[in-house]
């Protein structure tokens, strides 16, 4: 009965060593299939300012304050720009009468008062033909002087060349303006609207707007300034995107390809991950850089990666270090 018990506690004994050597070894595969990266948190920084220039009369938020894509952040004095746009309008509406006038042509008036006028002119000038012709007569019976012929044949033709401009103007006033002068007045209108919408733009342009959602990291400037158009005024993170830039070695660049989802964990929240998607894969390699702390990747070339955390909150900083791991990868 010993020898029985005692076979049945070897064997047991050998099962169990059986379990741990092969649990040992499933341990180890499974951490063959887990690939472990450092990054960092990295996120986009702009700087905002007026496309115009200006006096810088009112900032409407501080550093540190959360801000909305459309919010207003700032405003310049507009009263300029209130004056330039309705001058722009003026001239606007000027070219737009000038062309109009010249599509609809003459008034009716204005062609009838030519008329008139030629038809003065046409009487002129026959009663100055009528009496030239008599004093030809009169010159031929040595009635009058040479002098006398020549000062009626001069009336004559001024009163010709007289009635000949009016005619011109009449054609003119009945066929209305030619095409080029209309186009002309059509590109001056075009050019007048142009200045209109430039102006309304500028005026936009003195109230600060917020492209996209992110916190004030500095204020730059403050109200009472004039400042050039493209000054710095808020410096802003983003709060959307939010990037891991990480680092991967030849022999793992097959587990990261874009579009794999990785946990990413942070020192201050070490059991709970941040989730990501990893968006691209630099096509080029690169030594490692400083910031990189494994040592087995500090002497050789490394691919940069870009993770997209689709899961950002106020506690990822610009900077901060991350760890990501890559889990069950085939």
């Amino acid at each position: 009965m010993n020898n029985k018990r005692r076979s049945i506690f070897i064997i047991f004994i050998v099962i169990v060593i059986g379990l741990i050597i092969g649990g040992y070894y499933w341990y180890q595969s499974q951490q063959d299939k887990t690939l472990t990266l450092y990054g960092n948190v990295d996120v986009r920084t702009v700087n905002l300012g007026f496309r115009v220039g200006g006096k810088l009369t009112a900032l409407a938020v501080d550093e540190g304050a959360k801000i909305s894509q459309g919010q207003s952040l700032g405003q310049l004095d507009d009263a300029p720009y209130i004056n330039a746009l309705n001058k722009a309008k003026g001239v606007r509406d000027s070219a737009k009468a000038q062309l109009t006038m010249k599509e609809k042509g003459y008034r009716t008036q204005e062609v009838a008062q030519v008329e008139s006028e030629v038809a003065q002119k046409q009487a002129a000038w026959q009663y100055a033909e009528s009496f030239y012709k008599r004093q030809q007569g009169l010159a031929a019976s040595r009635v009058i002087s040479a002098n006398e012929l020549d000062n009626a044949k001069t009336n004559r033709n001024q009163a010709l060349a007289a009635l000949k401009a009016a005619q011109d103007k009449l054609n003119q006033y009945q066929s209305g303006f030619r095409q080029e002068e209309i186009a002309a007045a059509r590109g001056e209108w075009l050019q007048a609207e142009a200045a209109v919408a430039q102006a309304e733009l500028d005026l936009a342009d003195t109230q600060l707007i917020a492209p996209s959602d992110g916190t004030i990291l500095t204020r730059a400037i403050e109200p009472g300034t004039i400042i050039g158009a493209g000054n710095t005024v808020f410096s802003v993170t983003l709060t959307n995107p939010v990037w891991v830039r990480a680092y991967v070695n030849e022999p793992n660049l097959g587990l990261a390809v874009p579009g794999k989802e990785v946990l990413l964990y942070t020192d201050s929240r070490p059991n709970t991950p941040y989730h990501g998607t990893i968006g691209f894969v630099s096509p080029t390699a690169e030594f490692t850089p400083k910031s990189v702390q494994t040592p087995e990747l500090r002497t050789d070339l490394v691919y940069r990666l870009r993770i997209i955390v689709n899961d950002p909150d106020d506690a990822l900083r610009q900077g901060m270090p991350v760890t990501v791991r890559f889990t069950h990868t085939e």
